[in-house]
Order: structure tokens, then sequence, then C-alpha cells
């Protein structure tokens, strides 16, 4: 590592302990070594701070700070950037694991491409034993020169949104609204990233996605998704879907656009809003958030907004 690296990794845990070690080693294994990785542990009750203490000992690299509570999977990730300094930056599940020359690949497009804004590779899906289950192409489909093409794909056709822990350009990232508290925030994200640049997709399977019972997409209880995305809205009365939509116009009204790409991303969302499945869920909210003001008020509780 230079005294000035040009990559951070940040790396938010929590309760990490049963594919950390194996994340760990596949970050130090990348034959690009100019990167400084740093891990926010969202106060973990297992062995995971054990873990990266040893890490820590082994490798001059990482840096390890640990929140006095739980923040939840946004704030967590949210804070790693906050902590980098770098040109550019990846963030990193703790249950994935990159081929050696993962890292390197992403920086020479970077290097080569001022107008990519993130890189990524196409990538295998592992089980919960680290066993190959099959080939993944991320979707959708980012390769457009319009950046209301791009955004309206990743809006419309989302999919695991594994492309946000490719490598990206610092400077644009600190543009954006990062992870919000509410579930899909990284697909506004990405779809935020898009409007604002290129999406460079390299054909080699240097990402090992792994697919087990403990991730988000794994909570089935809306309320707890939201929990678990951020431990502020515990007390709260939340509509995470009208949070979804007003972050989704949030992003068009606050990135430069022409006329043209501005009326598209908003004729998107309107198309959002009416796939049945998201109309539901908007429905739902409303009628969820009715039903908790009235059960307050009959308990004469205050409410939260």
């Amino acid at each position: 590592m230079t005294a000035s690296p040009r990559v951070t990794i940040g790396l938010p845990v929590y309760n990490a302990e049963k594919f950390l070690a194996v994340a760990l080693d596949s970050i130090l294994a990348q034959t690009y070594a100019d990167f400084v990785l740093i891990i926010s542990d969202n106060g973990s009750t297992d062995r995971t701070a054990e873990i990266c203490h040893a890490y820590c000992a082994r490798d001059q690299r990482i840096r390890y700070f640990c929140n006095e509570k739980n923040l939840g999977a946004a704030p967590n990730f949210n804070r790693v950037f906050a902590l980098a300094s770098t040109e550019y930056f990846k963030w990193a599940p703790y249950d994935d694991l990159l081929a050696p020359e993962f890292l390197a690949r992403c920086v020479e497009i970077l290097d080569q491409h001022p107008t990519v804004v993130l890189c990524y590779s196409r990538a295998e899906i592992i089980d919960e034993q680290g066993n190959y289950v099959v080939d993944y192409d991320p979707g959708p489909a980012t390769n457009s020169r319009k950046p209301a093409e791009r955004f309206r794909n990743l809006i419309l056709h989302p999919e695991y949104a594994i492309q946000q822990m490719g490598v990206m350009r610092s400077a644009v990232l600190k543009q954006t609204v990062l992870h919000g508290s509410y579930p899909s925030s990284d697909e506004v994200l990405l779809a935020e990233l898009a409007l604002r640049g290129e999406f460079y997709e390299i054909p080699d399977r240097l990402y090992l996605y792994r697919r087990h019972g403990e991730q988000s997409t794994s909570v089935n209880q809306q309320r707890a998704r939201i929990i678990f995305f951020d431990t502020a809205m515990t007390r709260k009365i939340t509509l995470p879907k009208w949070m979804y939509l007003f972050a989704g116009l949030g992003v068009i009204q606050r990135v430069p656009l022409d006329w043209r790409a501005r009326g598209s991303g908003y004729l998107t969302m309107a198309r959002w809003v009416f796939i049945l499945p998201h109309l539901r869920a908007l429905i739902k909210d409303v009628l969820i958030a009715l039903s908790q003001i009235i059960a307050r008020v009959a308990r004469g509780g205050r409410m939260s907004e």
C-alpha cells in the first residue's frame, strides 16, 4: 500500500463470523494491492470483532471501527464510505468473494475510461458452502449511452443489484443519496449513478455472489426488513414503498439533466407506480400507517413520523 492508496474497500459487518474470514482472504489476495480496507462493525455479538482484530494484526491496510450500537445495514454501509478518502471506492459484503484480479481489472477500466463511474464484472452464484450454483450476468442492461435509458432499466427491471459491489468513482458517489433507510434503496442508488455516468461490465466472472438464508432478501416480513435497514425506524410509522418512490423522484430532480431525460425519468417513475405489485404495496403502506395512527391515538400515545 502506498502512502495515499487509490482505492478504499468498505466492509460493513454485523455478526459475520460465518463467512468473514474467507471474504477477507479474497480481498487480501487481490493482485492490485494499493488499497485500504475499512471495516465498520455494527456492534456484533459473535466472534466478528475477534476475527477483525486478528486480520488487522496481519495486514496494515486494514482499519477496524466498531459502532456503539447496531445502526442498521444502510447507515453502516454509508459509514464505511464516509470514512473513505480515496479516488475509487468499493463496497464489499462479508459473504461474497472476489477473484484475485477483480480490483486490478476494475481500476484499469476506470483509469482508461473517464466517463465510466462504475465498473463491475459478471458473476457466479455460490451456495452457503461456497459451491458453484450457476453463472449470473448482472441485470438489467446498463450499457446504453442514454442516461434515461439506463435509469429506466434499473428502476423497472431490478435484479440482485450486485453492480453496487463494483468499483466506483468516489467523487461521483458523494453526489448521490447513498443507501436509504428502506428496502431496495440500492436500486435507487444504482439508478442515480446511471444518470451521472456510464457503467462498464467486465465479461469475465470475477465476482462470487453467495446466496444464503441470512441475507436481507430472506427477511420476509416488511416491518422486519425496515428495521434491518435502519434500527432508528423501530418506533416510527413508515411508508417504505413511498420512500422508494420519493427517493426516485428526488434523484431525477437533483441530477443535472436535459428536459428530455428528466421527462423520461418522471415517466419511468409513473410506470413504476402502476406495476401491480408496487401499486398494491403503496396502498398497503397507507393502510398500515393509518391503522398504526389509529391504534396510537386510541392508546393515547404519541405519533412518530
